[in-house]
């Protein structure tokens, strides 16, 4: 059978599943970590106690006893006259003491003073009993072993004799009784620990994940519904509430953008259905003249013929604006490059010549360098200069300067009314004296979009003694390089 992999059962939990096992694992694992670290201190020290303890008793030396019969040898009565635990009451006598001593030689031969905490004779012991262990005198070996009754007891093990040894046993019961109730303490503690960790990861994860479950609802709204007005409480300045944050600019951006795109169609339709419809009408009797073989009156055909040229031009200067204004909207998609601003307002001149033969221009431009889209640029040069051309009198001077970025066109026209400044630079907007004059009302619009775009300024003003004056700075440089 495939055991699942972590990641993908990992994978198939919510966030807040994830958080709550993440977080319950961790605190679970902490626990677990420190109950084991108390219980390794805690057998350690009781351990090294009874060690202690062990290594304290000190048997009587046997050196002094030369030429007896060894005690490992003789268990009789008397054996142990002179000896710790003949008394019955010292830290090794008695069979309920919990400490005994034993006796061992080289041969394996033992004896001890409680019966009960007596062991079998260990190679251990008859090693040390040897010298054949790496024991100096006095310096014993320690060891865990059982009893012959099956006790669990500590021995240590030290030569006091060459070919005898003596044993200090020592019981484990205490100790190991005290290690199964730490043992079993540190279980219920770890348990109620995880218990509790879990139980905190949840509210813990559940308090976390409220912002986001927030989010996605709204998310889910606007995808259903398309309503951008939906707009998320902001109550701090951590990730979730930026990600909040961004989340309102987002769908602000969508509402403006989607009613700068309502109001583009619905004026580019109000636009579009005059020039439609006498293009339509001229062309109807244009039709209606050749189907019934009916001549139209001398001239007329012709008077039509140049009006339907006309409107044609009309409405292909207004899709142009259109589809100009259109891609001046779509923030991030235009070509940005180092544009001669000089240049392109020398190729606007010569432009506007042709259209104004009787006007006379008065020249100053500087070199100067901007950052922006070359088309977009030449637009709104010549959208300026053209406004200028089509409001000069016959025989006036349009005064055309570039300097230091900005871009100056100055026209002897009627001027423009205060009243109607504030409206200048918005779409299909055409004061009371251009309405009669050929143009779309976006050539302004276009202006301004590219003056934000480039991240400069556009305005219209008065002129001195008549006239208008408009100004289009673009940060660049005059460098060459």
């Amino acid at each position: 059978m495939k055991l699942p992999r972590p990641g993908g059962v990992l994978k198939k939990l919510s966030l807040r599943g994830r958080f709550a096992l993440l977080s319950a694992v961790s605190v679970s694992i902490a626990i677990i970590v420190a109950a084991l670290a108390s219980y390794f201190l805690v057998s350690a020290q009781l351990n090294n106690q009874v060690n202690q303890v062990l290594a304290r008793i000190r048997p009587p030396d046997l050196r002094a006893l030369a030429g007896s019969t060894a005690p490992a040898q003789n268990c009789g009565a008397g054996a142990f006259q002179g000896f710790p635990g003949d008394e019955g009451g010292g830290p090794a006598g008695g069979p309920s003491s919990p400490f005994s001593l034993e006796y061992v030689d080289a041969a394996g031969h033992s004896c001890a003073t409680n019966s009960d905490l007596s062991v079998k004779p260990s190679d251990t012991q008859k090693a040390v009993a040897a010298g054949t262990l790496q024991a100096p005198l006095n310096h014993g070996v320690f060891y865990d072993t059982y009893t012959t009754g099956g006790e669990h007891v500590r021995v240590y093990t030290v030569q006091i004799v060459t070919g005898t040894a003596v044993s200090n046993i020592g019981s484990l019961s205490e100790v190991d009784s005290a290690l199964s109730q730490l043992t079993l303490w540190l279980v219920v503690a770890a348990a109620g620990g995880v218990a509790v960790a879990t139980m905190a990861g949840l509210v813990v994860a559940r308090s976390a994940v409220k912002p986001v479950r927030r989010l996605t609802r709204a998310v889910e709204h606007v995808a259903r519904t398309e309503d951008l007005s939906v707009k998320l409480p902001i109550d701090g300045k951590d990730e979730i509430n930026r990600l909040g944050a961004a989340f309102n600019n987002l769908t602000r951006s969508l509402a403006t953008s989607r009613d700068r795109q309502r109001r583009l169609i619905a004026d580019a339709g109000h636009e579009l259905r005059t020039p439609l419809t006498s293009l339509r009408t001229n062309v109807d009797l244009l039709i209606r003249s050749e189907r019934t073989g009916r001549e139209l009156p001398a001239g007329r055909r012709e008077t039509m013929l140049v009006s339907v040229d006309q409107q044609l031009h009309e409405l292909s200067g207004l899709v142009t604006d259109l589809l100009e204004l259109a891609r001046g909207q779509e923030r991030g998609t235009r070509r940005t490059m180092r544009v001669a601003l000089h240049e392109s307002v020398s190729r606007a001149i010569d432009r506007a010549r042709l259209r104004g033969p009787g006007l006379h221009f008065d020249i100053a431009i500087e070199p100067w360098f901007v950052q922006g889209d070359p088309t977009a640029v030449d637009r709104a040069v010549l959208n300026l200069l053209d406004n200028a051309v089509k409001f000069s009198p016959a025989e006036g001077t349009v005064t055309v300067r570039l300097h230091a970025g900005e871009y100056t066109v100055t026209d002897q026209g009627p001027g423009i009314d205060p009243a109607d400044l504030p409206y200048v630079f918005d779409r299909f907007w055409r004061s009371e004296s251009a309405r009669s004059l050929p143009g779309s009302g976006l050539g302004l619009a276009i202006v301004s979009h590219v003056a934000e775009e480039s991240g400069g300024k556009v305005s219209l003003q008065p002129a001195p003694g008549g006239g208008t004056v408009a100004r289009l700075w673009l940060p660049g440089n005059a460098g060459l390089a």
